[in-house]
């Protein structure tokens, strides 16, 4: 009598079963955790940086300074070591999407710093993976129905936000603060699409364009030095070159093509955490029970993206045939 023959094989459906598993996973490697622990924790410690350099700077002078150096001394030891020069098509895309993240993302902090505080900045900046998802929408990715709910909420917190105080105090400090956002958010949607030089010359072109787009712009404002700047702004601007962006931001360009832009955008939700820390702990500054029940929702909505469940693909597995194992 022929025994009836099991569909799929055993070794078969376990590999299925490995590869429905495998739907859900987002590998992390070990240079991928560093690169975000890195910009968690000193992009964090930024935006109070930026508020000392501010005491001794201009904005528009002291980001030139800050993204010219970093870029320079990056873009010199990538040549050192043999790295292409970029052509003239990645040169054209590092200018835009440096002018996105670094004129419109961190000139919009620096701008609103003069008037806001550090802790309060960086929780504005907590709604860029709101601005990433929906920008993500304009290349067919749009949110998924679990995902509404995040967005909902995070535009009940960035509300609520915007009725606290200060920035009721400062217009300009909170429209900065939402065209920073917007324009990061749209540039790292946009990066991975973009012929960007490849590895950590990206960051170096990116920074040089941006800085002087930045030192233009500060020339043709007519920002001017009234006084020498101390050694507290002056160690702040170098705190600012060497680890805000010759190492957190290179770190964030490394993400970009490697994880999704939820998971790279998800920085925002611990930033304001370390600046409100760092910012009532080192520089006293004052948040209000308005601006932390407005933190908490924001980031309750941003932590949602960030972490929610890949969509699984729709078609179904190909047949397999009784002793080929998956390709």
């Amino acid at each position: 009598m022929m025994s009836r023959r099991r569909w799929p094989p055993w070794s078969a459906r376990a590999q299925l079963g490995n590869l429905g598993m495998q739907r859900f996973k987002i590998p992390l490697s070990a240079g991928t955790l560093l690169a975000l622990l890195a910009i968690y924790l000193i992009w964090g410690s930024t935006y109070l940086a930026i508020r000392v350099a501010l005491e001794g700077f201009p904005p528009l002078l002291m980001a030139g300074v800050r993204f010219t150096l970093a870029g320079i001394g990056l873009y010199t030891v990538l040549r050192a070591r043999g790295a292409a020069t970029p052509t003239r098509r990645q040169w054209a895309a590092s200018a835009l999407i440096g002018g996105l993240l670094l004129i419109g993302g961190n000139g919009g902090v620096v701008i609103a710093e003069q008037w806001v505080a550090s802790g309060l900045a960086a929780l504005g900046i907590a709604t860029v993976p709101i601005w990433t998802a929906l920008f993500a929408g304009l290349w067919g990715s749009w949110p998924r129905r679990s995902d509404w709910l995040a967005l909902g909420l995070g535009f009940v917190g960035v509300v609520l936000l915007n009725l606290e105080g200060d920035l009721r105090a400062s217009p300009v400090g909170a429209v900065a603060l939402l065209a920073a956002a917007m324009s990061w958010a749209f540039g790292s949607v946009l990066s991975p699409r973009l012929s960007l030089p490849s590895g950590l010359m990206a960051s170096a072109a990116q920074m040089l364009c941006a800085g002087g787009l930045f030192l233009v712009l500060s020339v043709g404002l007519g920002e001017r030095l009234a006084t020498l700047p101390g050694p507290r702004p002056v160690l702040a601007l170098l705190y600012l070159v060497v680890f805000g962006a010759l190492v957190a931001f290179s770190a964030y360009t490394y993400l970009l093509p490697r994880v999704r832009p939820a998971v790279a955008a998800s920085y925002a939700y611990v930033n304001p955490i370390v600046a409100v820390a760092l910012g009532v702990g080192i520089a006293g500054e004052r948040v209000t029970g308005f601006a932390l029940v407005a933190m908490c929702i924001i980031l309750a909505s941003v932590a949602l993206l960030a972490f929610g469940k890949e969509r699984a693909p729709q078609q179904a597995p190909a047949p397999i045939s009784a002793g080929k194992p998956l390709s």
